[in-house]
């Protein structure tokens, strides 16, 4: 079994990333196999809504650029991460287009993501993070995707890189999340 997980930090290996490597050691000590996949850097533009995906059913979308990519290794896995930190009370523009341009692909191809196990994680400075972790859930239960809970909302609390690791009760939830999406897993797997 195999999690991939996007960072949508413009950070490459900032505090959203922490959050997504707490996750990730839980998820190895189970046994299963993770990626993490940084789109700080990459080109990722929003959906421009031409519904070329629906005509070709090729799983991809029409767009060339690294979204595609993406797409196919969410394609491939069978648990996925959408990291973001709160930008405004939402998710980064490049988390956005990923949600858009991987959702109409994978509702357009037969729901391509359904009962894959997905989680957010969800880094933030102050407020704002229950919106930010609401936009990712939505795309997973749009996508008819399986979503464990944790003890608390998949959020970490810093504002300069490395801020998080003093936020014990964030690492506390993502300990608890990885161990809990380890277990779904499994089970589905059954």
């Amino acid at each position: 079994m195999k999690v991939i997980a996007f960072n949508g930090s413009a950070r490459k290996d900032g505090n959203t990333a922490i959050l997504v490597r707490a996750v990730f050691k839980e998820l190895e000590k189970a046994g299963i196999r993770t990626e993490l996949v940084q789109l700080s850097g990459k080109k990722v533009q929003g959906c421009t809504a031409c519904m070329k995906c629906r005509e070709n059913l090729d799983r991809r979308c029409v767009i060339d650029d690294f979204a595609n990519e993406c797409i196919a290794k969410m394609d491939e896995a069978d648990g996925i991460i959408l990291a973001s930190p709160t930008y405004f009370s939402d998710v980064s523009a490049e988390m956005k287009a990923l949600i858009e341009r991987s959702g109409f692909v994978a509702m357009g191809n037969d729901s391509m993501f359904r009962h894959k196990v997905g989680a957010a994680v969800v880094a933030v400075r102050r407020g704002g993070a229950i919106h930010t972790f609401d936009t990712i859930n939505h795309f997973f239960f749009i996508n008819q995707m399986v979503v464990p809970g944790s003890s608390y909302w998949n959020v970490g609390i810093g504002l300069a890189p490395g801020d998080v690791e003093k936020d014990d009760e964030g690492l506390n939830t993502m300990k608890v999340l990885g161990e809990n999406m380890a277990w779904v897993m499994k089970k589905l797997k059954k």
